[in-house]
């Protein structure tokens, strides 16, 4: 039987599974550097910066999709942003990944939204075909920004007086 619930701080080690999981399944097995007592904290909080949904099979746990609220200035409504979906491959083509995003997308619809958004990597195909199936549209004229790490540290510098900008490039970290 196949259930799909909200996760709670007493989930974390769960879901920190899952990111460890997803990761290594998209090549960045090394990239994840959050703790479980952040992930606990987190999902204890009151706002949660996130929520975080759990498949679970015959009651243990084969997915999760970890979302957000976004805002769409052009419609003038909140959306959801899915950051994580995930599914066991033992769990894969059960209909889980399927349930998730149904309920995700349920709850987009009861909270009034007028988007629900995730990116996909360019190289997974199956997940693209998955995604398509279910009406997703690829904006490949879209292209993801990201600041981070020193890059990030340097962005939040404050204008110099002069104007000038600060150095920037690997002589200047």
């Amino acid at each position: 039987m196949l259930e799909v619930r909200f996760a709670g701080e007493e989930d974390a080690s769960t879901v920190l599974a899952f990111v460890h999981a997803l990761a290594e399944y998209e090549r960045e097995p090394n990239a994840v550097t959050v703790e479980l007592e952040t992930l606990r904290a987190h999902l204890g909080s009151n706002p949660p910066p996130f929520e975080c949904l759990i498949a679970e099979l015959d009651r243990a746990p084969v997915g999760f999709a970890l979302f957000f609220h976004s805002y769409s200035t052009w419609l003038g409504k909140r959306g959801i942003w899915l950051e994580d979906l995930f599914v066991l491959p033992a769990a894969r083509r059960r209909g889980v990944g399927t349930a998730l995003l149904r309920r995700v997308a349920a709850l987009a619809r009861e909270r009034g939204c007028g988007r629900l958004e995730w990116s996909v990597l360019d190289w997974n195909q199956p997940a693209i075909d998955f995604y398509r199936s279910l009406g997703a549209e690829l904006l490949t004229q879209w292209t993801t920004c990201r600041v981070s790490a020193a890059a990030l540290e340097r962005l939040a510098e404050p204008a110099r007086s002069d104007g000038a900008e600060p150095p920037s490039g690997p002589e200047s970290s």
